[in-house]
């Protein structure tokens, strides 16, 4: 599992959005896991985001929206 100190830092923003596409595209029941990637073509991010694991679909989704919203505003400074 990717050093969880890095939070996302190393997963590209082309991931992230893939990932938050789909879990709100259909989003999963019970915690987040590796069947959650699995079932949504996404398997090689399991090391990266390893440490969202156990969190519901909503709370995965604001980590993944303020991650994105942190990048576009640093892109613009």
């Amino acid at each position: 599992m990717l050093d969880a100190g890095k939070g996302l830092t190393q997963v590209s923003t082309d991931n992230l959005v893939a990932l938050l596409r789909e879990i709100h595209r259909d989003p999963f029941e019970g915690p987040f896991a590796t069947p959650v990637l699995a079932e949504r073509g996404l398997l090689p991010l399991q090391d990266s985001v390893g440490f969202l694991h156990g969190l519901d679909a909503r709370a995965v989704k604001a980590v993944l929206v303020a991650v994105l919203a942190e990048r576009r505003a640093g892109r613009g400074r």
